[in-house]
């Protein structure tokens, strides 16, 4: 096992639900300096774990472990934090609770403050579902960070991004051996048919137009297709359907303290804030972006122009990203 755990007892979420026997994986690199402000808080994105963040690290990096103390924390749901797969009852399977990003932030809260004496965070960064973790992290623990940069992410999740959503969820559910998350094997003409839905969102229109999958090692699109289908043979359905509740409720706004006053949870964050995002993204376009960074006071919006789109941003696609995201990241760092 290369990562720890952090048991969190009973771990109360937003829903009233107490989760008893809740742990937190996460993995460190680096060393906490003496002044202990050298804290860089990765989480994790969609589908992705502590190993896939090894990708925005390194040395000679903006982020790099021998400047920097690293801590990767895995999200709820995906299969090494506490999520449906690895959870004994009454939490196992379609059991497991409703998880927010604010019950991830919470807990990554205590991780640091509890386990590893942090008092300061210098930045909080990362992609897709991890950048939204890194808006809410701004607006939830504003006096704790000192900047933010998420990249292809949003701080509220949109309805455009909802629907997309509740395609690649109803793909997988029609598969009658999904049972409801009750399943007695992995319902894989759902999580096949999850894939395929899913690859004609990650990448842009120009993207397949230009056959853009060629620079990948596929041959055609439909060798693609069923390249994502396999990845997601290896997921659990319900770990998949876990975490896309979580990415669709997301909203900084939505707690007691700003109770869904979306322009005062943005107004709220005081870190120095660097949001950059793709023109081709399907999923947190710039418009959605431009309308978040008008109400970040110390906020500046970057638009990266490639036809990638959202995937522009997964670690080894796209080596001139790797630049521009460092760039930024050394300047909130300097």
């Amino acid at each position: 096992m290369d990562y720890q755990l952090f048991d969190l007892g009973d771990f109360e979420l937003q829903s009233g639900v107490v989760f008893s026997g809740a742990r937190l994986a996460y993995k460190t690199y680096g060393e906490l300096n003496q002044a202990g402000d050298n804290v860089v808080v990765l989480p994790t994105f969609y589908t992705g774990t502590h190993l896939r963040n090894e990708g925005y690290f390194g040395p000679g990096r903006a982020i790099d472990p021998a400047r920097h103390f690293v801590v990767s924390i895995n999200m709820f749901g995906n299969g090494v934090s506490s999520s449906p797969s690895n959870t004994p009852a009454p939490y196992n399977a379609a059991g497991f609770p409703q998880i927010t990003l604010h019950d991830n932030v919470r807990a990554q809260h205590r991780l640091l403050t509890e386990v590893l004496g942090v008092s300061r965070v210098a930045l909080v960064t990362g992609w897709s579902m991890a950048g939204c973790q890194s808006f809410q992290w701004g607006a939830q623990y504003p006096g704790f960070v000192d900047a933010i940069l998420p990249f292809c992410a949003s701080a509220k999740t949109s309805e455009h991004n909802i629907v997309f959503l509740e395609g690649v969820k109803a793909a997988l559910q029609a598969d009658s051996t999904y049972d409801n998350g009750n399943y007695s094997a992995p319902p894989e003409r759902g999580l096949k048919a999850f894939g395929r839905v899913y690859a004609g969102w990650a990448y842009s229109q120009t993207f397949y137009r230009e056959q853009m999958y060629r620079l990948l090692g596929f041959d055609s699109a439909e060798a693609l297709l069923q390249d994502w289908e396999r990845d997601h043979l290896e997921w659990d359905a319900n770990d998949l359907l876990c975490m896309l509740w979580t990415w669709q409720q997301g909203d900084i706004s939505a707690n007691e303290r700003y109770r869904h006053d979306f322009g005062a949870s943005l107004a709220a964050i005081t870190a120095k804030t660097i949001v950059i995002v793709c023109d081709n993204d399907l999923y947190f376009p710039p418009e959605d972006n431009q309308i978040e960074i008008e109400h970040i006071s110390n906020g500046e919006l970057r638009i990266y122009r490639s036809p990638w789109g959202h995937c522009v941003a997964s670690p080894g696609n796209d080596p001139e990203f790797q630049k521009y995201l460092d760039q930024a990241i050394a300047e909130l760092l300097a």
